[in-house]
């Protein structure tokens, strides 16, 4: 599976993650390379800080493209990049802070795009939220298909709107 992995929004949130080990080789992005993800990191590269919706929107539109099959987001509380992922049209991007969570976000929801909270969560938790998030996939089926059928015809209705 294909995965655009973006780490930060600001250097000290990267940092952060770097320290923690999500960001070194073996570990964390490495771990997920191990288990047959690719893995393209949209992260802040240097310690110059960045607009976190840039990157949530560039990673966002990568997945839209086709270019990934899922994305992860991690700032300070996830919130931030959810809200600016979600401005792509087409992406359907979850914040969550446990594994039930980030797990219905992919089975109820189709969320392409994950959003975790540097600040909020551990790295042994952020690591549980990212694996509960790959395994689970979509399967359309009489509860969830109408919601995301809804929110489709809604999302169609606004961008022709506007």
């Amino acid at each position: 599976m294909s995965i655009c992995s973006i780490i930060g929004g600001f250097h000290e949130n990267c940092d952060r993650l770097r320290r923690s080990g999500l960001r070194d080789e073996g570990r964390g992005q490495g771990a997920l390379v191990a288990q047959g993800h690719e893995v393209e990191d949209f992260g802040t590269h240097a310690n110059a800080p960045v607009l976190y919706p840039d990157i949530a929107v560039a990673l966002s539109e990568s997945v839209v493209r086709g270019d990934a099959q899922r994305g992860l987001l991690f700032c300070g509380t996830g919130i931030g990049m959810a809200i600016s992922a979600n401005k792509v049209p087409g992406i359907r991007a979850a914040q969550a802070h446990d594994t039930y969570s980030a797990e219905r976000a992919a089975l109820s929801n189709d969320a392409q795009i994950l959003t975790i909270g540097a600040r909020v969560v551990g790295i042994e938790l952020a690591k549980s939220i990212v694996a509960a998030f790959l395994a689970a996939h979509y399967v359309s089926g009489p509860r969830s298909q109408p919601k995301l059928d809804a929110l489709s015809a809604h999302e169609q209705r606004l961008r022709e709107a506007h």
